[in-house]
């Protein structure tokens, strides 16, 4: 928990000197998830590392790269399970992850559960991509991850929509990275990969079914049917 709470203050202090305005911020009591989310993803623990970042009150600005946002406790789960299907071939349960950041083409997800619990893993909603990997070992190797591209001037802060965004505009963002934070998985920011060789190389890494991945499609129905019928068990 330390050193979570480290990495995001760190976040929050690097996000704010590059000129994000950020909510008044005070500690916030830890509040427990709802009943909800031990049903719908299938778990009996949720680990105090997420209960305390999901009462920390980051849900109300978008205070991440690329105009991303926090997303709150579910309360209906019928989205939330529907996101999953895009999940394919990950080397733990589809259910065992929570939605936690939407960057509009890309969903992150905390693994609540297994060997792989505490990753965080990432998703793009960009058809045939099919980029399921792991983002970042932790939660606080993600913000700590951030700011470092922060620091390095590979996220900067864009004066039009006032977020911070990946990239200069003008060198390739992937390129760019790679250039000023190379100590950091470029997986861990919130751009487009290229399939071959980058993005399929840290799948295998990650422990992704390639075999899955070469189905694509096929692969991606398979689950999208079964996260509807396990809607349809749960009535959500």
């Amino acid at each position: 928990m330390r050193v979570l709470r480290d990495a995001a203050a760190e976040y929050r202090a690097a996000a704010t000197a590059a000129g994000v305005e950020w909510p008044e911020h005070a500690e916030a009591p830890v509040a427990q998830p709802p009943d909800l989310v031990y049903r719908l993803f299938d778990v009996d623990h949720v680990a105090e590392q997420l209960t305390w970042f999901q009462s920390q009150g980051w849900h109300s600005r978008r205070l991440l790269s690329d105009g991303g946002w926090v997303m709150p406790w579910p309360t209906d789960g019928g989205e939330e399970l529907d996101s999953l299907a895009f999940s394919i071939g990950t080397p733990f349960s589809w259910r065992h992850q929570l939605p936690l950041f939407n960057f509009e083409q890309l969903l992150y997800t905390l693994v609540l559960a297994g060997f792989h619990e505490g990753e965080i893993w990432r998703y793009e909603f960009t058809p045939d991509a099919w980029g399921s990997a792991r983002a970042a070992t932790s939660l606080a190797a993600l913000f700590t991850g951030w700011t470092k591209g922060i620091t390095a001037g590979a996220i900067v802060y864009n004066e039009f929509n006032r977020w911070l965004q990946v990239g200069d505009g003008i060198q390739d963002d992937v390129d760019l990275l790679q250039e000023r934070v190379p100590d950091v998985d470029f997986l861990t920011f919130p751009v487009s990969m290229p399939e071959e060789p980058l993005m399929r190389a840290r799948q295998r890494e990650s422990g992704v079914d390639m075999d899955c991945i070469e189905r694509g499609f096929d692969c991606y129905e398979e689950l999208s049917a079964t996260v509807q019928a396990t809607r349809r068990s749960l009535g959500v």
